[in-house]
């Protein structure tokens, strides 16, 4: 090459060389701009779902904080024998007799039609007249005598001592007149009406009266149907994936159960509460609107969840576990149920904590199956009609009454407090006994 040519060659290296660094530099810009971008996506998204799960909280909390606290009436009742016949004491009308006696303390006075004692009963729970009658039961010697009652006070009487009813609201809009507004104001100048917390509200079950309906019944019948599907979940999902992923041939076979196990999680809800009323049901004659058939019901949905999770935590144990324990000796199930079972155990705990804390907040099957009925009492055993805490928050909203309302949102909150608690649970297992390879 002669010396033009060289010279050439390198005047040409020399002008691209500014731009080959152009180009680089501009790539380098517009990656930085793509990671910029990606990020600012992403914090977008997050921000987007932090806002709407702060909305929704809030407006829980604010719509069901006041149902924990609640106000209650206390008064001295005089069981007057002129109108309690010691022979049937179930049949004197208590109600009117306490209303009366609270009137003639707060120097109210009832006119000739008794409208005035009827719209000063509406104040007044229907609780006062079944703690007399109960206190009379126990105890017939009290007839003559005064005792002293405590009772919350009405529902709509416990809206307007916490602001939710006001004279600002047009009369013909609120259930609670203004004649009705003078008297309970009355009452709490005299002292008779104090708040506390609503304890009520988990120790009594459900009520047709709002001020006296509490969650204790729907508790029970959650906790009793929670028991139920982890009895049956957990082992057969346990076995069920230990076989698979252990000791199943990989055949196609064992391919399509895969597939479908992995189908049936994303199953629809209510396709497995259609499931229960055909078979549980309609078939085997199972108890309706029971925990046992709840809880089946539950187990169902709950096992590919279960099934999935333990395998991916299988999975993850270290093949060289079984390798171990295969060559000093150990049988194929002596290496999985003595060295990679208890190795998967966090994984496994986790997964079936998280799927029954799924089945709790469950509502649609659960409806499917006949658990929306009224139950006033705590069930005795799985087989006995019950409510749980879904089902009991769907009842409350559908009520007509305003006061149920309240309750519903708090009900929403302690059902997410149990929610929150088992995912807790869940991440404190898993971090206490997990192990890094």
């Amino acid at each position: 090459m002669t010396d033009s040519a060289q010279s050439s060659l390198a005047e040409t290296r020399a002008a691209a060389q500014p731009d080959l660094k152009t180009r680089v530099a501009k790539r380098l810009k517009s990656r930085h701009a793509a990671e910029l971008r990606f990020r600012a996506y992403g914090i977008l998204a997050v921000s987007i779902a932090v806002l709407f799960l702060g909305i929704l909280l809030e407006r829980i909390i604010h719509q069901g904080y006041t149902a924990f606290v609640t106000h209650s009436i206390t008064t001295e009742v005089y069981l007057d024998p002129n109108r309690i016949d010691p022979t049937d004491i179930m049949g004197a009308n208590y109600d009117q007799m306490i209303t009366e006696q609270v009137m003639a303390k707060m120097g109210v006075n009832d006119d000739e039609y008794g409208t005035t004692s009827g719209e000063y009963k509406e104040i007044l729970s229907p609780d006062l007249g079944f703690k007399a009658l109960e206190a009379l039961r126990d105890n017939p010697k009290l007839l003559g005598q005064k005792i002293s009652l405590t009772s919350p006070i009405a529902a709509n009487a416990d809206l307007y001592y916490k602001g939710e009813i006001t004279r600002d609201i047009v009369e013909a809009d609120r259930n609670v007149s203004d004649q009705q507004m003078v008297w309970m104001d009355a009452l709490k100048t005299k002292g008779l009406v104090t708040s506390h917390f609503n304890t009520y509200l988990f120790t009594n079950t459900d009520s047709t009266q709002p001020e006296l309906a509490g969650l204790l019944g729907a508790i029970m019948g959650s906790a009793m149907m929670l028991l139920v599907t982890a009895v049956l979940a957990i082992p057969i999902g346990v076995g069920a994936a230990l076989f698979l992923e252990e000791f199943a041939p990989k055949n196609r076979w064992t391919a399509l159960i895969e597939v479908n196990i992995n189908n049936l999680a994303a199953v629809p809800s209510i396709v497995y509460g259609l499931l229960g009323l055909a078979v549980f049901i309609n078939w085997l004659g199972m108890p309706r609107s029971s925990p046992l058939v709840g809880g089946v019901v539950l187990s169902l949905m709950a096992l590919p969840t279960v099934i999935i999770a333990t395998r991916s935590s299988l999975r993850a144990v270290p093949p060289s576990i079984r390798e171990a324990a295969l060559g000093i000796g150990a049988s194929k199930t002596q290496a999985v149920f003595h060295h990679v079972l208890p190795l998967a155990m966090p994984g496994i705990m986790t997964g079936t904590i998280i799927s029954l804390a799924h089945a709790l907040g469950e509502t649609a099957p659960l409806l499917m199956i006949g658990m929306i009925s009224f139950v006033p009492g705590l069930p005795e055993s799985v087989t006995s009609a019950a409510s749980v805490l879904p089902v009991q928050i769907f009842i409350w909203e559908n009520a007509s009454e305003r006061a149920f309302h309240e309750r519903t949102a708090a009900a929403i909150i302690v059902l997410l407090v149990f929610m929150i608690i088992m995912n807790l649970a869940a991440i404190l297992l898993r971090r206490r006994f997990e192990r890094r390879w």
